[in-house]
């Protein structure tokens, strides 16, 4: 058996930076409401014509976690893509990078568990590795959220609080087993599935067709949904079980994380996970505050940016943790 390490990392965000003050312009809200909530200051959003999509903020993000892995394109053997944006209903975005980055034609796999999405990326990329039937896995997170959010007030409680952007990582063998990705954990909870969910294009027992013939103006079923209160209660237990559920794993403490990376769902629950836990500032990284929630590409990002920062060395017991749509939610835990 092997262990799957991350060799590199890499992000990109669009240069649109959306400020809050911004949307204060087209609905009624303001930066304080936002950030007392929140926590968020500004995020980024792909402007129409710029060419961003998800697959090709996807293939950025791939390009310099490829070139800091020291790596080749072609040493690639798998790739693993998380969204909930996808380009198209279907082929999913994995193809997409596959034939973007000129890769040879290996196996794509597209993941759909939204903000669980590059946690479950990643166990699968560490599985197969672990099997030694791959040796280097390309794993992305990408979202573009801005064309699907309703931006007029009625929307607020959702559309304030999402971004664009993807971040990426390549897992590669690791001989060392007391190196690399230790344990990853996941669960589910599809009893709650509909308070966090964007019902169509799927619309359950509805058509497409029917939509259109419709052409009625209140028809929410194609914008997201979310019980906010309900999933910040979720969240808040379930980040802290699988939090613990990976270090008894791996007979840790608390005492012995040196940085959570949280998915950057709310500052708020971030930093009630801090405190529930006894963690020091820097023993956390947030950056919900410049990017909003960027859901499967948020922790990539926030990975990313902390390596960039100086905050992830090597032999540092590094934990990573999502909440989600799902219910999911899962957690990795890493020495780096």
């Amino acid at each position: 058996m092997y262990n799957s390490k991350i060799i590199g990392l890499g992000h990109y965000v669009p240069e649109n930076v959306v400020t809050n003050d911004d949307l204060s312009k087209v609905m009624d809200t303001n930066d304080e409401w936002i950030q007392e909530r929140t926590g968020i200051k500004e995020r980024r959003h792909v402007v129409k014509g710029d060419g961003d999509t998800t697959t090709s903020m996807g293939v950025k993000a791939a390009k310099v976690a490829i070139e800091r892995a020291g790596i080749d394109k072609d040493d690639i053997d798998f790739i693993v893509f998380a969204t909930l944006s996808p380009d198209y209903y279907f082929p999913g975005p994995g193809v997409l990078v596959q034939r973007d980055l000129g890769i040879k034609t290996v196996g794509a796999l597209d993941v759909r568990n939204q903000c669980s999405g590059f946690i479950y990326g990643i166990s699968v990329a560490d599985q197969y590795i672990k099997s030694g039937m791959y040796k280097n896995i390309l794993v992305i997170g990408s979202e573009v959220h801005s064309h699907g959010l309703d931006m007029t007030t009625r929307g607020r409680a959702v559309s304030v609080i999402f971004g664009d952007g993807a971040g990426a990582a390549i897992l590669s063998r690791e001989e060392d087993t007391s190196k690399g990705i230790l344990s990853t954990h996941l669960h589910s909870e599809g009893q709650h599935a509909e308070e966090l969910s964007l019902l169509a294009p799927g619309m359950g027992n509805r058509w497409v067709s029917d939509i259109i013939a419709d052409n009625d103006p209140n028809d929410e079923s194609y914008l997201p949904h979310m019980n906010g209160q309900f999933v910040f209660k979720n969240a808040v237990v379930r980040f802290s079980e699988v939090i613990v559920e990976g270090l008894k794993a791996n007979k840790l403490e608390a005492t012995d994380i040196d940085l959570l990376v949280p998915h950057q769902a709310n500052l708020r629950i971030s930093q009630f996970i801090q405190k529930k836990f006894g963690l020091k500032d820097d023993q956390v990284f947030n950056n919900i505050m410049n990017y909003g929630n960027t859901t499967a590409a948020s922790i990539p990002i926030a990975l990313t940016e902390a390596w960039e920062q100086g905050r992830v060395k090597e032999g540092d017991t590094v934990v990573l943790a999502a909440f989600g749509s799902g219910f999911t939610w899962g957690s990795a835990i890493i020495k780096w």
